[in-house]
């Protein structure tokens, strides 16, 4: 739903004193439906909205309605531009336009307080972030190909219902039409993505629907570690750790302390500090991480 033509609607009415749905629909291209939604919306919020049957009938404001900006305090103008600047970084739709249109009404500025880069240093996926968001506002399915922990390739079709963001990766849980259960999958393992016109239908009934794993990770469980890691890597036990994980050690190294999803991403993630890293406990993770060690100097061999 857009925020725009919510906006829209209410200076159109403030306007003129009665128009029908049928005149909005046209006005903003979309159904009937629709529009009776963001009456219902608008209800919601407050805005003392109604409609009337028959001749002359049709969707209007109480009388002498006024959007009155004096109704909200200085400080509840400054928090509704700031969240209104917060959805247009993220390129919310109607977002900037409802943001220069507050800005003139509270004749304030909007402070850009937040910027979103969807991509890392080396990765730009904004298109794929776009096409998915797209997806879950218009009910649509997206075909794709994906690759696992274990680089399998499988071709999927997913009904995406959310974008989350968890541990410095983006992912997309949605109803995987391949595995007929809600899966998670991670938007850099996403090749070839398309989106197509069928309509999602499982949508309305997640809370019912199968919960599966997360397709990307083969979870095994949670695991505590204990970790010394070299001052070489000061820089990553910095950017990586939070402070009450960390102690650091007469010698310069650190002692790190971690809860994390034991996978083959932990595994890899340990092994990313080459040298300057050893793993105290757990044992078996102690295990794992010398026998991969061992694996790899057999191709040096």
């Amino acid at each position: 739903m857009q925020i725009n033509r919510l906006f829209e609607i209410i200076y159109i009415l403030m306007n003129k004193k009665i128009v029908t749905a049928k005149e909005l629909a046209e006005r903003f291209e979309v159904s009937k439906r629709t529009i009776y939604r963001d009456i219902d919306t608008l209800s919601l919020a407050g805005i003392p909205i109604y409609t009337s049957k028959g001749k002359g009938g049709g969707i209007s404001l109480i009388e002498n309605f006024v959007l009155n900006k004096s109704l909200l305090s200085e400080n509840e103008q400054t928090e509704i531009l700031s969240a209104l600047q917060g959805l247009s970084v993220v390129k919310a739709d109607g977002a900037a336009d409802v943001l220069s249109k507050l800005s003139s009404l509270f004749n304030k500025d909007a402070v850009n307080w937040l910027e979103v880069d969807f991509s890392d240093w080396g990765y730009r996926n904004e298109n794929l972030f776009r096409t998915i968001k797209t997806a879950i506002l218009e009910h649509r399915i997206v075909a794709f190909d994906y690759y696992s922990t274990y680089g399998e390739k499988t071709h999927r079709r997913i009904e995406p219902f959310q974008l989350w963001f968890k541990h410095r990766s983006w992912y997309v849980k949605g109803f995987c039409l391949t595995r007929n259960e809600l899966r998670m999958f991670k938007l850099i393992r996403m090749k070839n993505l398309v989106l197509t016109d069928e309509v999602a239908k499982h949508l309305g009934l997640l809370p019912d629907l199968p919960k599966g794993s997360p397709d990307e990770t083969h979870t095994i469980g949670n695991v505590t570690l204990k970790l010394k890691i070299q001052p070489e890597m000061a820089y990553r036990v910095l950017d990586e750790f939070d402070e009450a994980q960390v102690s650091k050690n007469e010698d310069g190294s650190f002692t790190v302390t971690a809860t994390w999803t034991e996978n083959e991403w932990v595994y890899g993630a340990i092994l990313s500090f080459g040298e300057y890293i050893e793993v105290i406990e757990p044992q078996h993770i102690k295990a794992i991480i010398k026998k991969k060690l061992q694996e790899s100097l057999k191709k040096y061999s």
